[in-house]
């Protein structure tokens, strides 16, 4: 099973009798589900229907749907303002004798605003319900195909998932390597300042240097962290294998990820483990920044 996106794109066209239509949907990511819906003024109300049709398909996402219709018949008509081309003509005829006026012509008085309007006749009723049929079957098709085209990108971005999770074990593993001579350089350093303290008039007490010792044992102790990473990467592989939306939750494992690596480089107390820590963080934030537009 592959992953889904929250990005893609679809569009169909479509008609009914006088009636010829396109659809067009986008996608994109968002932290729940959130669609708008862009339709002619006869189809008022529609819109409830398809974004229930859109919620039962999706989960997540911020989805914009446009439908543009045009009629295949005439149901356009000019309408003229009697009244007001009656007023206009009894101005012009007044202003007549002006000098160097010319008489008002038809085309000049029809071209004032609010004189001609282009009226669009509204569909009747029964049209309207027959239309509403056609585009309920039609949505589901559209749908199909966003699906179709998010499912394709979150097959391309489970692949560059697993190669970033598969570097970062890669790196975990380096980490663990590194910790046996970092043991060692700290070792060498304690013993290196417990020498300086023994130089001392007033040497430190035996029981404060062990409290001391066992504080930086505990301090530089990051086995914990290095499992609880493993454990995270093992979720990570089972949720990009599931067949459910996992964004929200790849998305918390990105944070555990995340604390887990800061806790490895404020722990580490040595050059290359922090590298390490640090390369392991850059992953994480190109990891996380795929999972953010995951379904």
């Amino acid at each position: 099973m592959t992953l889904s996106s929250m990005t893609g794109f679809a569009r169909r066209g479509g008609e009914l009798v006088t009636y010829r239509w396109n659809w067009e949907l986008k996608s994109v990511n968002n932290k729940g589900l959130e669609v708008r819906v862009k339709l002619p003024s006869y189809l008022d109300g529609f819109d409830l229907e398809l974004k229930k049709k859109i919620g039962a398909k999706i989960t997540r996402g911020s989805l914009f749907l446009n439908l543009f219709i045009e009629r295949t018949t005439d149901s356009e008509s000019f309408v003229v303002n009697e009244d007001r081309l009656s007023k206009l003509s009894a101005i012009a005829g007044k202003l007549v004798s002006v000098p160097g006026l010319e008489p008002a012509r038809v085309d000049g008085l029809l071209a004032v605003k609010g004189i001609v309007d282009l009226v669009s006749t509204e569909p009747a009723d029964e049209d309207i319900k027959a239309l509403k049929t056609a585009l309920s079957k039609d949505i589901d098709v559209v749908l199909d195909g966003l699906i179709d085209a998010r499912a394709e990108e979150g097959a391309r971005m489970q692949e560059v998932l697993m190669t970033q999770l598969s570097k970062m074990r890669t790196l975990l593993d380096r980490a663990r390597e590194q910790v046996g001579e970092r043991d060692s350089a700290l070792r060498k350093r304690f013993e290196t300042q417990l020498a300086k303290l023994s130089k001392l008039d007033s040497p430190v007490p035996e029981e404060r240097i062990a409290q001391e010792l066992a504080i930086i044992v505990v301090k530089a102790d990051i086995q914990e962290e290095f499992d609880r990473l493993a454990s995270h990467f093992d979720e990570a592989d089972r949720l990009l294998a599931s067949n459910k939306a996992v964004g929200r939750r790849l998305d918390f494992l990105c944070q555990e990820f995340n604390r887990e690596a800061n806790t490895l480089c404020s722990k580490s107390g040595d050059t290359k483990l922090t590298q390490i820590g640090v390369d392991l963080k850059v992953l994480i934030d190109q990891f996380r920044e795929q999972v953010q537009n995951i379904e």
